[in-house]
């Protein structure tokens, strides 16, 4: 694959921002835009684990999908505090995604605040994720196309974006918001997956206190170099065309899967991942002598 480093500043204004990232849609590495929040010194896994220890979270995994699973339905439940333990003893799959911290621990917003990077955020759904050593996600773009603000806490975590133009290289899978689930963007196989070779992307690797900047609709693959967790925040879609996209997704595909999956089963699913292989070799072989 194609990839570059993504850009990184201390800090920027938001015209600035605004100017050379928000409007050409490129992404962005802040390494100083949370000094002024407490959570830069406070939030670690020990700190969640003494605020948030009780609670029983959601855990997924890197299993592939099936049939029988409902959207975005977890695979595992653990305590919080037993979930922190489990990730400091070694590599483990299990990973919390999309939990939303107002809701289960509204303390914790007494240690951010929403930065103005001249974008509205939304305000009710700050995200937190977690992830052991080794864990990572698919390769995926978010339902809603939304701009996605990352910000990373406690250790190391290699990020690899690509925009949506690259989808016909990403073995995308139809009607999902996926790629092909064999594919390890760490360490493609090429022999496997020549598409991939053609792909033109973007790279990073977090540290404690960046936020990583992610344009609309920008697939995104997150591999934890060491256990840690991050926070989203996230502002609409400004592109119409994305924005239809997204009400598209919400309102349509994703009850359209849902209701496939009942009536054909597995066989929808293994069917969704052949085509992925097919109609992306099929446009490699079509473009061959174009590149």
């Amino acid at each position: 694959m194609k990839l570059v480093e993504i850009q990184r500043v201390e800090s920027i204004t938001k015209e600035d921002f605004i100017k050379n990232y928000v409007k050409p849609q490129k992404p962005l590495v802040i390494q100083r835009a949370i000094e002024d929040w407490p959570a830069l010194t406070k939030w670690n896994l020990d700190y969640i684990k003494k605020v948030a220890g009780n609670k029983v979270v959601p855990l997924y995994d890197d299993r592939p999908v099936h049939h029988e699973d409902g959207f975005n339905e977890p695979h595992a439940q653990m305590k919080m505090s037993d979930y922190i333990d489990t990730l400091k003893k070694g590599p483990t799959k299990f990973r919390i995604f999309l939990w939303n911290l107002l809701k289960e621990v509204p303390e914790l917003q007494n240690d951010f605040s929403f930065p103005d990077f001249g974008i509205r955020l939304l305000k009710g759904i700050p995200m937190l994720f977690f992830g052991g050593r080794d864990s990572h996600t698919f390769m995926h773009y978010d339902i809603d196309l939304a701009n996605i603000f990352h910000f990373h806490f406690e250790g190391e975590k290699e990020c690899i974006l690509f925009p949506q133009s690259e989808t016909k290289y990403l073995y995308k899978v139809p009607h999902s918001l996926i790629t092909h689930e064999s594919i390890d963007f760490s360490n493609p196989d090429f022999k496997k997956w020549p598409a991939l070779k053609r792909a033109n992307g973007f790279k990073t690797e977090l540290k404690h206190g960046e936020v990583l900047y992610m344009p609309e609709g920008f697939w995104h693959y997150m591999k934890y170099k060491t256990p840690g967790f991050s926070m989203s925040l996230r502002a609409l879609a400004r592109n119409p065309l994305n924005f239809a996209h997204a009400a598209y997704n919400i309102f349509f595909m994703r009850h359209f899967d849902v209701m496939m999956r009942k009536i054909q089963g597995q066989k929808w699913i293994d069917s969704k991942n052949e085509k992925a292989i097919v109609k992306t070799n099929q446009f490699l072989v079509q473009t061959s002598g174009k590149a």
